[in-house]
């Protein structure tokens, strides 16, 4: 059985793998290391564009697409049918959630605009202080995932209160139902978006979603740039009423000239929560516990279904 992986670095990373298994670097479709004959379980690149996709249909044999990333989006209905699509849930909980306590307390204490100070050699106390601080905040994470659930863990010891919600609600746990949002934001000083991109959260942020947060509250979208509405994201961070912290935009990248870059209100970053040195052992390790899996003939964990 053959395996593709994207990294040459990933094969020491697998641990031990059943002898029939054959483990090949492919890093681009256009140049693949062998005949596509055989191929049972495939690597695509990390963040790999949809432009990639349509390769899976080349792979006579393959049963498995295994993502390096959390987000399955570009991938999610377009496999052929009989594959199985596994996401990489969990390999990039600390690396998200480490991404989004920094934003959050970058932008409450006003890093973005002594950043911007430092590099005029200005000393700009008088500018910025008092900053605003994270201690008693209300946080509204929005995505009760193993992100969402990192998120929360690392932020407990900052004094902050935490509503939580999900596509349903479960409220065994204390975890509100999407449906719920219209009442849950006015009372929210942060809200973190981590939901995958689906149908249902594609422009979840609207217009009326951004004017139910308070004044001075702050949007953190760790998710996916499309689940927020560019036009009224920008029109609401114009006014300076709210800010954002945005991973991800649409369009993505951000151009150059996109009025969002300029707004002082917004602390932009290019799509890099997940993306930390220790991605590749997290991800292998998860993808070589797959492989084991599935050469034994038990099912995959990590299945994507109604792209989730």
């Amino acid at each position: 059985m053959k395996v593709w992986i994207p990294h040459d670095s990933g094969h020491a990373l697998l641990g031990e793998l059943p002898p029939q298994i054959t483990v090949e670097t492919m890093e681009d479709p256009a140049r693949p290391p062998s005949s596509v004959a055989g191929v049972r379980f495939w690597v695509p690149p990390f963040l790999a564009t949809r432009k990639i996709v349509p390769f899976a249909h080349e792979l006579p044999d393959l049963a498995v697409v295994q993502l390096l990333s959390a987000g399955a989006d570009a991938w999610a209905g377009r496999v052929p049918d009989g594959v199985m699509l596994c996401d990489a849930r969990g390999v990039h909980d600390p690396s998200t959630a480490e991404w989004v306590v920094t934003a959050i307390l970058s932008r409450l204490r006003a890093f973005p605009e002594m950043i911007r100070a430092q590099a005029e050699r200005r000393w700009a106390y008088d500018e910025v202080a008092p900053t605003d601080e994270l201690a008693g905040k209300r946080v509204l994470i929005v995505g009760a995932g193993s992100i969402g659930t990192a998120v929360r863990d690392r932020l407990a010891p900052f004094e902050v209160e935490f509503t939580l919600v999900a596509r349903t609600a479960r409220a065994e746990q204390g975890v509100h139902g999407v449906d719920e949002l219209p009442g849950l934001l006015p009372h929210a000083d942060v809200v973190v978006l981590l939901v995958p991109l689906t149908d249902r959260t594609r422009g979840l942020v609207d217009e009326k979603f951004l004017a139910a947060m308070p004044d001075g509250a702050l949007l953190v979208n760790a998710a996916r740039g499309p689940v927020a509405r560019t036009d009224a994201l920008l029109a609401e961070l114009s006014t300076g009423r709210i800010s954002a912290a945005l991973d991800v935009t649409d369009p993505e990248p951000l151009p150059a000239d996109h009025p969002l870059w300029k707004l002082p209100n917004v602390l932009i970053t290019p799509h890099v929560a997940g993306s930390v040195r220790g991605l590749l052992p997290r991800a292998y390790r998860l993808v070589g516990e797959q492989i084991r899996r599935f050469a034994a003939g038990e099912r995959p964990e990590n299945v994507v279904v109604d792209g989730y």
